[in-house]
C-alpha cells in the first residue's frame, strides 16, 4: 500500500470535494506553494491512488429516477460461470455497480433507469438473456438518504 501522509489526505479531500479546482487554489487552502501541491497531486496519480478525475451527474435531473439494488444467484458457481456474467455485466450501461457478495446471494447489482417499466424491459431483455442466472431479485429504493463517491478518508490518519 502507498504511504500518503496528513498533508496527502487533506489534498484528497479537497479533490473528493471538487476536483476541478486548480493546484493553486489546493495550494493556498492547504497553506502550501503552488509547485509542491501539484507534485503530491501528481505522485498521487502516478501511484494510481487518484484514480481518475470525473463528474458527478445529478440522475435525476436526467430523468433517471429508479435505483435498483438487484441481487442474483447463479444456476451453479464455477469459474466459467462467474467470469461468463462478469464479463456480460460489464457491458449492461443500466449497471452503475457489481458486486460479488457473501451470505445468500452471489451478486449484488445497482441499477439505474428511467422508470419501472425501463427496468422491467432491462430484466427481461438483458438479465434474464443470461443462461447462467438462477434467480433474481429485485430490491427498488425509496428515498434516497445518502449518495457519495468521498472516501471516509479521515480513517487513514
Amino acid at each position: 500500500m502507498q504511504v500518503v501522509d496528513k498533508q496527502d489526505i487533506k489534498l484528497l479531500e479537497l479533490l473528493q470535494e471538487n476536483c476541478s479546482q486548480s493546484s493553486a487554489e489546493i495550494a493556498e487552502k492547504l497553506n502550501m506553494s503552488q509547485s509542491p501541491c501539484w507534485r503530491r497531486i501528481n505522485r498521487l496519480e502516478q501511484a494510481g491512488i487518484i484514480d481518475r478525475q470525473v463528474a458527478i451527474i445529478n440522475r435525476v435531473k436526467l430523468g433517471l429516477d429508479l435505483v435498483a439494488f438487484t441481487t442474483i444467484n447463479l444456476n451453479s458457481i464455477g469459474r466459467q460461470n462467474m467470469e461468463r456474467f462478469e464479463e456480460a455485466v460489464k457491458k449492461l450501461d443500466e449497471v452503475v455497480e457489481c458486486y460479488t457478495m457473501t451470505g445468500a446471494w452471489d451478486y449484488m447489482l445497482k441499477v439505474i433507469v428511467k422508470d419501472i417499466r425501463q427496468y422491467e424491459q432491462f430484466v427481461r431483455n438483458h438479465l434474464l438473456e443470461l443462461p447462467m442466472i438462477g434467480e433474481i431479485h429485485s430490491h427498488m429504493a425509496v428515498t434516497e438518504i445518502k449518495n457519495t463517491t468521498e472516501l471516509p478518508l479521515s480513517q487513514q490518519l
